[in-house]
């Protein structure tokens, strides 16, 4: 009960700072007259901040196809050249199916794994004759392993190979160069290392992004799990990048102390620390290919 009282509070208090930015009498509302409705736009650059989603999707008919890359840790030293002798790799396919709702699915080979989610707008962050203070989005993910069994010769059940996430995406354009935006999130485990850890597992990460010009933004992400629910050797995900846009490609370079790429894998296995420099530089590549025209 705790842990969904915080969630709350940190919902209400960036709705609270949203209402109070919008509760202002303007010239269209003492004249009596209509000034439509302003939906928001770019909120984020892409549909990821970093590792995690962003309030944005594909529009309807296009096609994304993205590269993910995370080389090892920069503690690794010269000889492992920094971490540049490692590699994990995700290669991704996300489609807008309409304009408010986007699927998509993705293959790592951080344990083998395989991923798919939908991603569906609630809400739009708006003026004008609806006045919508923030933008509301629900992501729903599975995953599954495809490793060897590590023990061949017990039963083993393909239901310990999957893990499920639910999210919320808040979000709040603030200025044309500021967004924030906040995701409680609960990730399902099938199998876990210990009863006396839990199958369900609350977090609440908090992202945001900053423009530093027309065409470089600086973004930052942050995943706290809650106490007293995963093995102590885990840790929380901390992410620092850069998106830079060059026409019809984004690239994100970043730095992380996260290995997996899918939700589970950064939100509950993140091993690294960054005072210890378990650091790991990578990079998203994304290009976007319109295989419906919509006009």
């Amino acid at each position: 009960m705790r842990k969904v009282i915080i969630i709350l509070f940190f919902v209400q208090a960036l709705c609270t700072i949203s209402f109070a930015q919008d509760d202002s009498t303007d010239l269209f509302s003492l004249m009596n007259l209509s000034e439509g409705t302003n939906y928001t736009t770019a909120t984020f650059k892409t549909t990821r901040l970093v590792n995690g989603h962003s309030i944005e999707n594909q529009a309807e008919g296009v096609l994304d196809f993205r590269i993910n890359h995370r080389f090892g840790d920069l503690n690794g030293g010269i000889y492992e050249m920094f971490g540049l002798d490692q590699a994990n790799v995700k290669l991704a396919f996300d489609y807008g199916v309409k304009n408010w709702l986007m699927i998509g699915v993705g293959r790592t080979n951080v344990d083998k794994t395989l991923d798919g989610f939908i991603k569906a707008k609630i809400l739009r962050q708006s003026t004008g004759d609806k006045k919508m203070p923030v933008s509301l989005s629900y992501v729903a993910s599975s995953s599954m392993t495809t490793l060897k069994w590590s023990e061949p010769d017990r039963k083993n059940y393909i239901s310990s190979r999957f893990m499920y996430v639910h999210q919320l995406l808040l979000a709040r354009k603030f200025s044309e160069g500021t967004s924030v935006q906040i995701m409680p999130s609960l990730v399902h485990r099938n199998l876990i290392d210990s009863l006396k850890y839990k199958h369900d597992v609350w977090s609440l990460g908090i992202g945001g992004r900053q423009k530093l010009s027309s065409r470089v933004s600086v973004n930052a992400e942050y995943y706290y799990v809650f106490p007293d629910q995963i093995n102590k050797q885990y840790t929380n995900s901390f992410s620092l990048g850069f998106d830079i846009e060059t026409g019809g490609h984004v690239f994100q370079l970043h730095f992380t102390n996260s290995r997996g790429m899918t939700d589970p894998q950064f939100i509950t296995q993140t091993l690294g620390e960054w005072l210890k420099g378990n650091i790991r530089f990578g990079f998203n590549i994304s290009r976007v290919f319109t295989l419906k025209d919509t006009r």
